[in-house]
């Protein structure tokens, strides 16, 4: 991470709280995807879809190799996201389980 000069870490903290409550605020993927395109550079975008194209394959237990070979995203990068799914912060779980929910939820209410 880069190192910024006279921000203090409590500072940097503060400012990573900041961006996590903007990004909470959005309401629809529409709207995520304008923001994120205001923030970051498209190779950016890229990198983070890229790690989250790779989550749902690694929880389906689909072989480094062939995610590559489907994605072309690195090995090196397909192991890095195995090792956060697994022991990271949970971001990658919480936001899988609650698409996967969101899903269940659609097609019950779809049978109804």
């Amino acid at each position: 991470m880069k190192a910024h000069e006279h921000v203090t870490p409590r500072q940097e903290a503060l400012a990573e709280r900041h961006l996590c409550v903007a990004l909470a605020a959005l309401r629809t993927p529409d709207e995520v995807r304008a923001f994120l395109r205001d923030l970051c550079t498209p190779t950016e975008i890229q990198a983070m879809a890229d790690r989250w194209a790779v989550v749902d394959r690694l929880k389906r237990a689909i072989p480094y190799r062939e995610i590559h070979r489907l994605t072309g995203v690195s090995v090196a990068t397909i192991g890095r996201v195995a090792r956060f799914l697994r022991g990271g912060s949970g971001g990658y779980a919480t936001a899988a389980r609650r698409i996967e929910e969101s899903r269940r939820a659609s097609a019950a209410m779809a049978r109804v």
